[in-house]
């Protein structure tokens, strides 16, 4: 089973937690002003790395707070938790 650290309960295993998408995507300071195109642009196309990934998790059936991981894609290893706010 896959243990996940959370930055604010510690090691739980992986059915806890939710996965949120890629971390560090802003939100548009404009959304009405955006076209379709613009719009699928942010909703759907998101990077797709083999390696290091940053992304948002959510520990569902714990404290239920978000925090981002980088997480190496090719072998499923955490590599850093963090709060949101910090740096990577």
């Amino acid at each position: 089973m896959l243990l996940i650290t959370c930055p604010w309960c510690g090691e739980r295993p992986e059915p806890e937690f939710g996965y949120g998408g890629q971390a560090h995507v802003a939100y548009p300071a404009d959304p009405s002003a955006l076209s379709d195109e613009d719009w699928a642009q942010y909703l759907f196309f998101r990077d797709n790395p083999k390696g290091p990934f940053a992304e948002r998790w959510v520990h569902a059936a714990g404290c239920r707070r978000w925090f981002n991981a980088v997480r190496d894609t090719a072998t499923n290893e955490f590599l850093r938790v963090y709060r949101p706010g910090e740096a990577r």
